[in-house]
């Protein structure tokens, strides 16, 4: 007899978002009308291995965790939480440009680390 997946529905201390990742974060689901949170999904990136991104969301999916930290919801569905498990989110500003990093991701996997801002020319986050 096979057993349903149990999925997670609140995640503690998998994901660290840094100060100034929260609060571009905040600033950016706050300028947005019906956004709940944030969204993170994985998907293959042909040649370049494994590539993620960050979308607005209204609400979360059946299958999603949840990382809820001072105002800020995070969505992160169960497959792709096995890839960013232990991952760190920062929001850093180099020159004229800024972006969210994600650091040690996909170590085993290879892949990016970086990711545009949210409302960016290109979609996503």
């Amino acid at each position: 007899m096979s057993s349903v997946p149990v999925f997670k529905s609140n995640l503690t201390d998998e994901i660290n978002v840094t100060s100034a990742a929260h609060e571009k974060l905040l600033e950016l689901i706050n300028s947005e009308e019906n956004v709940n949170g944030v969204r993170i999904f994985v998907s293959g990136g042909g040649c370049s291995g494994m590539t993620y991104g960050m979308t607005f969301a209204e609400k979360p999916t059946q299958y999603d965790t949840v990382l809820q930290q001072d105002n800020l919801t995070v969505y992160i569905d169960t497959i792709a939480l096995n890839f960013l498990e232990g991952v760190e989110i920062d929001y850093v500003q180099q020159g004229m440009g800024a972006s969210f990093v994600f650091k040690n991701v996909f170590a085993a996997t290879g892949g990016a680390n970086t990711c545009g801002a949210c409302g960016a020319a290109g979609g996503g986050c």
